[in-house]
């Protein structure tokens, strides 16, 4: 039986302008067979949520270097739960405390990588889901 491609969505919430991060993951996970959808910067919780419904995503990675994540991560995960899509997989990175992780995987979000990550690892998280 073969395995389905995984569909993942990286994206950019809140005012946050830099995304090179962003589209280095949404390459390696590209490259590693993955179908990735990249919403590009500046998206609201909502139009995160609504691309993830239309594009039917499994996983959805968050970036963010705003120091937003408390506040805008709980909306994206409210949004998808709206949208009947609570078994999508949140993944985060960018610049995240470490004592902010614990909150962020009480609200749903599965893992966190930092600054540095390995592009083998989370492609390892993406596909172990």
């Amino acid at each position: 039986m073969v395995e389905a491609v995984k569909r993942v969505l990286v994206a950019k919430p809140g005012l946050d302008g830099h995304d090179r991060g962003a589209k280095i993951v949404a390459r390696a996970l590209r490259d590693a067979g993955m179908e990735v959808i990249y919403t590009g910067i500046r998206q609201t919780p909502e139009m995160i949520a609504e691309t993830a419904l239309q594009e039917d995503v499994e996983v959805v990675g968050l970036s963010i270097l705003s120091g937003a994540h408390l506040e805008l991560f709980p909306l994206v995960i409210d949004q998808l739960k709206k949208r009947g899509m609570s078994k999508v997989r949140v993944i985060a990175g960018g610049i995240i405390p470490e004592e902010d992780v614990s909150a962020l995987k009480e609200i749903g979000v599965s893992a966190v990588f930092g600054p540095g990550t390995p592009t083998q690892q989370i492609i390892d998280c993406v596909q172990g889901s």
